[in-house]
């Protein structure tokens, strides 16, 4: 069955858990706090496990288990019955509840809560990531400027 290309709701959808999952605990605390008190029901409490991570030699090869990583899950319903879900890594259930109620929320009022949460976390994790980048770009060696001696 070939698979379909998300929609634009699936592809926001998408786009805001994973900026929800990909975090650090205390930045969604911050931009989420206004939120963190909203009336829902536990579909399932915060619970951690392994999951399996799969890797590929040169992204061609064989798919072997490279190690397992340690993620929580949880799913929250609203009082409106808007269901909510997250998975993070790591051992944090205060992070995936969060998330989750967070999640069920984007889905009734996106346009506010993308303004107000996930903008902000969206700008801490590019920059975030563009330190990271230019901490590994340090460390380039361009191994073809380097001068030979002359014979």
């Amino acid at each position: 069955m070939p698979s379909q290309a998300p929609t634009t709701g699936e592809a926001a959808r998408a786009a805001w858990m994973r900026v929800l999952a990909l975090s650090a605990p205390d930045d969604l605390a911050a931009c989420a706090k206004d939120y963190a008190s909203t009336a829902h029901d536990l579909l399932r409490a915060p619970e951690t496990g392994l999951v399996m991570l799969r890797g590929r030699m040169g992204a061609t090869g064989a798919a072997f288990n490279l190690g397992e990583a340690t993620v929580t899950r949880c799913a929250v319903r609203l009082v409106d019955g808007t269901q909510g879900h997250a998975y993070v890594m790591g051992r944090s259930a205060a992070h995936a509840k969060l998330a989750a109620i967070c999640d069920a929320l984007l889905q009734r009022d996106a346009d506010g809560l993308s303004g107000t949460v996930i903008a902000p976390l969206a700008a801490k994790l590019d920059a975030r990531q563009a330190e990271a980048s230019s901490k590994a770009a340090a460390t380039r060696v361009d191994f073809f400027t380097m001068v030979r001696g002359d014979d």
